[in-house]
C-alpha cells in the first residue's frame, strides 16, 4: 500500500511540473493529425489512449500523464466503458487509474532511426496492482521494424476507434510481449509498376497472466504457465491511390498459443492433472508452419499429435477503398472471415460466419467526420456436429468450431479479455473457480454496430457507439432462450485551447437486455501530454 501510495504522488508531482511547460512545448490544438507526420499506429494510439491528439509536429518524442475514474449502476461496468480499452479497465462497478508515459517514435523520412516506450498505470479495483502497459524498444531500417517488448498495436482492415473490434487482434487486452518483425506501410512490388504493394508482420511472443489466472481458477479451473504466442499476415493491396480511386486490399493472418505447463483437474477422475507441454525449436517450427507435435507418450497431448500443435485461429480479410482525389469524402467497405480450424481456413463448409462492414469518411464535415455500420454474424460456427475419425467410425466430420475456446488452452484471451472482437462475450464476465471460468459462452451471436465520430469546434470532439446483439450461447453452453443485448456510447473529449495540452473526457455508457443485464455508468479521464 506505501508503495502504490508513492506512487501516485510522485505521478501527481510530474503531472504539477509538467503544468507549468512552456507552450511551445505542448501539443497545438489548431493542428491536424496526418499520416505523413506520424506512422498510423502511433496516430491510433494518441487518439485511443490519451485523445488530446489533436495534433501533429515534427517532433516524435512525447509523455502524457492522466487520471481516470469510473462509477456505475447494475451488477458492472458497461460493455462499452470495459470492452476495446487495450485491456486497461474493470468490470468493478467503482475503479480507475493513475497513467504516465514517455514515447519515442521512429522518424520515417529516416532509413535508419529507433524508437522506445514506457507506460505504466497504478490502477483501482483491476485484475492487477500495478499495470506495465507498454515497454518496448525498437530498431527501423528502411521498411522494416524489429521491436521486442509490449507495444500498443493495430492492424487489419477495421477502424480501431469505431469498429465493434477486429475478428482475430483487436483492441481489447492489454499488449503482449513479444518480438515482432513488421513491415507496417504498404511498399510496392518490384516490377508490378507501382501497382502491386506488400505489408505484413511475424512475431513470437509469451503470454504474463498465468498468476492471475492461477488465484481465478481455484482448486476446480484450469491454468496455463507460460504459454507462448505466435502470430503471422500477409496482405497485399491492388491500384495505385495515386492513380486510381479504387484499392483493393485483403490479407491472411494466422496465430497460435502453444506450449507452457497446464494445471487443471480431470473431469473423469477428478483428479489433479498437469500436462507439460514442449516448447523447444522444433516445437517451434511446428506451430510456425501448423503441423501436429508434442509428447506422444502424455494423454493429455493426444489432440496436439493427431490434430495440429498449439490453439491456432486465423481470418482472412478483404477491403476495397473508393476515394476519388476531386471529391470531399470516400468509401470503404471491408470483411473479415474468421477460423478456429483448418475447415473453415478453406471451403471444407460455406463461409456462413463474418463481419461486414461499411466506413464513410466525410473531412469537411465538423458533425459527423466518420461513419460505420458493421454486421457480425457467427452463429454457423462449421455446422453442430464434431467427429474426429475413428477405426470403428472413419469420417471426419469438423463442425462445432466453438470460436476462441479450446479444451486445453485457456482460449483466445489474456487477463479474461477476449483477444478477437469482444462481442463474443470475454471470460472475464464469467463465474471464477469453475473448471470451464475461460470458456467464451456465448460465441454464436448476430449483431450490428454502429459508430460515428465529429469535432464540433476546435476545442470539442465527441464518438458514439451503438451495439445490438442477439446470443445463442455456444454449442457446448447453448442458452435456453435467445438473449438479446444492447451497449451504448457517447464519449465527449474538451481540450481547451487555452490549455494546450490538457484534455477531458467523458463516457457515459449504458447496457440493456438479458445477456449482461441492465447498467449505466460514467467514466472521467482528465490527461496532459506534451513534446519532448
Amino acid at each position: 500500500m506505501r508503495t502504490r501510495l508513492t506512487i501516485i504522488l510522485t505521478m501527481l508531482s510530474i503531472l504539477q511540473s509538467l503544468h507549468a511547460q512552456e507552450i511551445a512545448d505542448t501539443i497545438s490544438v489548431s493542428e491536424q493529425i496526418t499520416e505523413c507526420d506520424i506512422p498510423a499506429d502511433s496516430v491510433r494510439f494518441v487518439k485511443t489512449c490519451c485523445p488530446t491528439y489533436a495534433i501533429v509536429r515534427v517532433r516524435r518524442n512525447f509523455y502524457f500523464v492522466e487520471a481516470s475514474a469510473s462509477l456505475s449502476s447494475g451488477e458492472s461496468t458497461p460493455f462499452w466503458l470495459v470492452n476495446n480499452r487495450q485491456g486497461l479497465s474493470s468490470l468493478k462497478k467503482s475503479n480507475g487509474y493513475l497513467r504516465g508515459g514517455i514515447i519515442k517514435q521512429a522518424d520515417y523520412d529516416k532509413r535508419f532511426d529507433w524508437e522506445a516506450g514506457i507506460d505504466v498505470a497504478v490502477p483501482y479495483r483491476y485484475t492487477s496492482h500495478f499495470v506495465i502497459q507498454q515497454l518496448y524498444g525498437g530498431i527501423r531500417y528502411r521498411s522494416l521494424n524489429l521491436r521486442i517488448g509490449s507495444k500498443l498495436w493495430t492492424n487489419g482492415v477495421v477502424d480501431p476507434y469505431l469498429s465493434s473490434g477486429d475478428m482475430l487482434l483487436s483492441q481489447n487486452t492489454r499488449p503482449i510481449p513479444q518480438v515482432m518483425l513488421e513491415m507496417p506501410k504498404y511498399e510496392y512490388v518490384p516490377f508490378t509498376k507501382d501497382w502491386l504493394a506488400v505489408r505484413g508482420y511475424f512475431s513470437m511472443g509469451l503470454y504474463t497472466d498465468w498468476r492471475w489466472e492461477r488465484d481465478r481458477a481455484g482448486a476446480e479451473g484450469s491454468w496455463i504457465k507460460n504459454r507462448m504466442l505466435h502470430t503471422k499476415g500477409l496482405f497485399l493491396r491492388g491500384f495505385n491511390p495515386d492513380r486510381s480511386p479504387i484499392t483493393v486490399e485483403g490479407g491472411l493472418e494466422m496465430a497460435a498459443q502453444w506450449g507452457g505447463t497446464y494445471h487443471g483437474v480431470n473431469r473423469y477422475t477428478h483428479e489433479p492433472e498437469v500436462v507439460h507441454l514442449p516448447h523447444g525449436i522444433k516445437d517451434m517450427m511446428n506451430v510456425i508452419i501448423c503441423r501436429s507435435g508434442g509428447d506422444a507418450s502424455d494423454p493429455g497431448q493426444m489432440g496436439e499429435i493427431t490434430n495440429v500443435y498449439g490453439n491456432h485461429v486465423g481470418q482472412w480479410s478483404l477491403a476495397v477503398n473508393w476515394n476519388p482525389k476531386n471529391l470531399d469524402w470516400k468509401l470503404r467497405a471491408y470483411y473479415e472471415h474468421f477460423f478456429d480450424d483448418h475447415s473453415m481456413m478453406f471451403f471444407d463448409h460455406a463461409w456462413k460466419d463474418m463481419l461486414l462492414g461499411v466506413q464513410a469518411e466525410f473531412p469537411k464535415n465538423p458533425v459527423v467526420s466518420k461513419f460505420v455500420y458493421e454486421y457480425l454474424i457467427t452463429k454457423d460456427q462449421s455446422g453442430s456436429v464434431y467427429w474426429d475419425q475413428t477405426p470403428e467410425i472413419p469420417s471426419q466430420v469438423s463442425g462445432m468450431d466453438d470460436y476462441y475456446s479450446h479444451t486445453l488452452y485457456t482460449g483466445w484471451q489474456t487477463w479474461g479479455m477476449g483477444q478477437g472482437n469482444p462481442l463474443l462475450i470475454s471470460p472475464i464476465y464469467n463465474t471464477p473457480g469453475l473448471w470451464n471460468s475461460y470458456e467464451f459462452m456465448n460465441n454464436r451471436i448476430k449483431g450490428h454496430h454502429f459508430g460515428f465520430e465529429g469535432s464540433p469546434t476546435t476545442e470539442l470532439n465527441y464518438r458514439v457507439l451503438l451495439t445490438f446483439t442477439r446470443s445463442w450461447g455456444s454449442y457446448i453452453y447453448p442458452a435456453p432462450s435467445i438473449r438479446h443485448n444492447f451497449n451504448g456510447l457517447l464519449e465527449i473529449n474538451y481540450h481547451p485551447n487555452r490549455l494546450p495540452g490538457w484534455n477531458a473526457r467523458l463516457g457515459l455508457a449504458v447496457d440493456a437486455g438479458k445477456l449482461l443485464g441492465k447498467s449505466f455508468g460514467a467514466m472521467l479521464t482528465i490527461s496532459k501530454s506534451g513534446w519532448l
